[in-house]
């Protein structure tokens, strides 16, 4: 798909996000409706309305591109195509349901099994990250304006700060963080943690193999677009579509040297 097709794309769906995040948002300061899904893992009345409405939104502009989506995917059944959507509707619900601030709207287009399009919307930080190819990852505002994301290092280029989805990381992470001579780690539950990479806000996350596709597949986007590492520990390439979603490990960094 040409790149002018896939910034038509994306920018279409700008308005939908920042619009449905703020219902969201709203929705969990009304107060939500918690149910247990069949993992044991929650879900609220605000998930399924996000989930509804960005489906909807993203087939009215690509109505021949199929959807995956974490509140709607049967994983009893192997996915088949190597084009399609990938959505997290609300990635953090925990936080979400405890009006925190760190949850997102997250959306993925996937062209052969690799992500072309990132969509990440953190609507109680009023941050609104998307990319459709390298050098085109960029944050936005509600006005409009659009801020270059390229990885480039905003710390201390002596502090190197890395991101752990735990306050406890395992061994092998915290061997990682040492290796890359990490000076202090925060945890970050949510995909925003992609985009503070790609913003040069962080330099580094890793992770062993956890989570599903939808979760990461924005944020790839946003990240390699920026001019950001996104592979396996082993220094793999992830890609999209395998028979049961789940990720395997994640090594994400800003830059070869993260001082830089």
């Amino acid at each position: 798909m040409e790149i002018e097709k896939l910034k038509k794309i994306s920018e279409s769906l700008i308005d939908p996000f920042f619009d449905i995040g703020y219902k969201a948002k709203k929705m969990s300061e009304d107060g939500l409706k918690i149910s247990i899904k069949i993992d044991n893992s929650p879900v609220t009345n605000g998930d399924i309305f996000v989930d509804n409405a960005l489906r909807k939104n993203i087939q009215d502009i690509t109505p021949d591109i199929p959807i995956v989506s974490e509140e709607t995917v049967n994983l009893k059944k192997p996915n088949l195509h190597k084009n399609f959507w990938l959505i997290d509707p609300i990635d953090g619900t925990k936080q979400y349901m405890t009006q925190k601030d760190e949850y997102t709207l997250n959306a993925s287009l996937i062209l052969n099994s690799k992500p072309v399009i990132g969509i990440i919307y953190a609507p109680a930080k009023k941050r609104m990250f998307f990319s459709y190819g390298k050098g085109y990852a960029f944050e936005v505002d509600e006005s409009k304006k659009e801020n270059i994301l390229n990885c480039k290092k905003k710390t201390n280029v002596n502090n190197i700060l890395g991101i752990s989805y735990t306050k406890s990381p395992s061994e092998n992470i915290l061997s990682i963080f040492k290796k890359h001579k990490v000076a202090n780690f925060s945890k970050m539950s949510s995909s925003l943690k992609f985009c503070v990479i790609a913003a040069g806000e962080f330099d580094i996350y890793t992770c062993e193999p956890r989570a599903y596709e939808w979760d990461i597949a924005a944020g790839h986007a946003i990240v390699t677009h920026a001019g950001g590492i996104f592979t396996t520990q082993d220094g793999n390439e992830v890609i999209y579509g395998k028979k049961n979603y789940k990720n395997p490990s994640l090594l994400v960094k800003r830059s070869i040297n993260l001082k830089v």
